[in-house]
């Protein structure tokens, strides 16, 4: 119990920095899917390879959109929390 609330608790630095390479992490793999998105139908003659290729590039960037989204609010949560403990 002792340890765990020693070490259970993150500090505004490390969660900063969690912030900022989910960030970087997010940004990197939008760019990747946009690379691959411009390189799938590259030489592809087949209408059937180039749908599949399509349809996994929108599952994968949707995804990723949702992932996004939950790391928004939990960010929101992280920050409403910081303001309402400035408040008090």
């Amino acid at each position: 119990s002792h340890i765990m609330s020693e070490y259970g608790r993150m500090t505004d630095t490390e969660r900063d920095q969690i912030d900022q390479d989910a960030q970087v992490f997010m940004r990197t793999c939008a760019d990747a899917i946009h690379q691959l998105r411009t390189e799938a139908h590259k030489g592809v003659l087949s209408a059937q390879v180039k749908e599949h290729r399509t349809a996994v590039l929108d599952f994968i960037e949707d995804y990723l959109k949702r992932v996004c989204k939950l790391y928004s609010e939990q960010r929101a949560i992280r920050v409403k929390r910081v303001i309402d403990k400035k408040r008090l």
